[in-house]
């Protein structure tokens, strides 16, 4: 189900929906790991 997440957060902010602050905010909730954030962002995270 995760992947499922990526997937559609990874979309969402290749398109601008979504800010690289609101991808920290779920990886700080634990909704997504800090692996993801990466995956997402193309950043580590706490860069």
């Amino acid at each position: 189900m995760a992947n499922i997440l990526v997937n559609s957060l990874k979309r969402l902010y290749a398109a601008g929906r979504v800010t690289k602050e609101q991808i920290a905010e779920r990886a700080e909730k634990g909704t997504i790991t800090e692996a993801d954030y990466q995956e997402i962002t193309g950043e580590e995270y706490g860069e």
